[in-house]
């Protein structure tokens, strides 16, 4: 099929719409947990930690699925019933009346939200050769816009009280669905689809073949302590504002967009200044380096600007990711490439199953009325340690070893 415009555009916009949703309720969620409990902040964090891990994990074994059954099915199908789904979720969400309705909304939005994989086939499918990483690279950069977007204009709407932001974000899902309905046709012709099959609709199966290269698991594992600790912003964040510095719905939406514009930006232009300079390594160990004094700086924080001025280390943080990945594609053939970021993927979902309920029960346990030791920035200082232990793997993952001067000459 020639590319479609339209079609491209709808994906994009499937896209944007999902991370802007994700982002749209994290400034109203203590309001909303302790408004339906009536437990303090403390608890509440716990129980976000646990939403949050609901939808990641559903979203973690889903992703895999829904790709599979775009292939047997087609994408236009899988992706309308996606988009519906959430749609409808967000409703039940912004209505539910106990804690049990809301768990069972992230479950749902899980299993939605993982329509990036049939979004993604999508764009292969009706992307011609030489426009295909063009495509994927509008549809790539809507997900750092939506976590800009989202966090600020949820602060806003939540000055309208703690469920607008999810009726806005149903209003907005299902305004796409009925987009979609009129605008995307179907990219996989019945003679190019399969039949499913569960064993291939697998998320761990492309660990397996990382075994095959020691420095890339050695990053993976380093990317995988990195990526849980930087759990502690999406989960902790505004818990922690809202707690120590008395910020309001409107400060922590636009704090969480402050973090995803440096993010961007820092990805956009310092990638480019340093690289060249340093290299791919020694800027990727700055990186880190430089993350983990921040995490242990927000820890410290006694007043909210202080949290702001901190955010400077994120300009160096942001780029550890991509460089990893620059380090790790270099060390793995051509024809594995595909199979890495699989993996990469898979790494991640793992983390934001395993970050979000490690980070809000050190929160809840160290601001309780009831502990011994008062530490409200516990989750950011185990933040800060995971990541000097990632520097430390790292290091040794990437250090290149002298090569050898002559026979019967030991390495130094």
């Amino acid at each position: 099929m020639p590319p479609r415009k339209h079609a491209i555009v709808f994906i994009a916009i499937t896209l944007l719409l999902d991370t802007i949703g994700f982002g749209l309720i994290i400034p109203v969620l203590p309001s909303l947990l302790t408004h339906i409990t009536g437990d303090p902040l403390s608890r509440a964090a716990i129980d976000g930690g646990w939403l949050a891990f609901i939808y990641a994990s559903m979203q973690f074994i889903c992703a895999p699925i829904l790709g599979n059954l775009s292939d047997r099915f087609g994408r236009r199908p899988v992706l309308l019933y996606a988009i519906g789904a959430l749609g409808l979720d967000y409703i039940i969400m912004g209505l539910a009346p106990t804690l049990g309705w809301l768990y069972l909304g992230r479950a749902i939005s899980g299993m939605a939200g993982a329509s990036f994989t049939p979004a993604y086939a999508y764009v292969a499918d009706v992307s011609t050769p030489e426009k295909r990483a063009q495509n994927f690279g509008v549809v790539s950069a809507m997900f750092g816009l939506g976590f800009i977007i989202g966090p600020a204009l949820g602060g806003l709407l939540g000055s309208l009280g703690p469920r607008a932001p999810f009726f806005a974000a149903a209003t907005l899902s299902l305004l796409n669905f009925c987009y979609g309905i009129f605008v995307l046709p179907e990219s996989l012709p019945p003679e190019r689809r399969r039949r499913f099959e569960w064993k291939r609709a697998n998320p761990l199966g492309t660990f397996k073949q990382m075994r095959k290269h020691p420095e890339v698991l050695a990053l993976l594992t380093a990317l995988f302590l990195w990526m849980v600790a930087n759990q502690v912003y999406p989960s902790t964040w505004a818990f922690y504002g809202k707690l120590r510095f008395g910020w309001s719905e409107a400060m922590i939406g636009a704090s969480l967009a402050l973090v995803g514009g440096v993010m961007v930006t820092s990805q956009a232009v310092l990638l480019r200044m340093l690289v060249p300079r340093l290299g791919e390594r020694r800027t990727a160990l700055l990186g880190v380096a430089t993350a983990a004094i921040g995490y242990a700086g927000y820890a410290t924080a006694t007043k909210g600007w202080m949290m702001f001025a901190w955010l400077v280390t994120w300009f160096m943080g942001a780029i550890v990711f991509p460089l990893t990945n620059a380090l790790m594609s270099h060390r793995v053939a051509p024809d594995a490439q595909g199979e890495l970021q699989g993996a990469v993927a898979g790494l991640f979902s793992l983390a934001a199953i395993a970050g979000p309920p490690l980070m809000t029960q050190l929160f809840g346990h160290f601001t309780s009325p009831d502990t011994r030791v008062h530490i409200p920035g516990a989750a950011f200082l185990a933040a800060s340690l995971l990541t000097w232990v990632c520097l430390g793997i790292y290091w040794f993952a990437t250090w290149e070893r002298p090569a050898l001067a002559g026979a019967g000459m030991e390495r130094t």
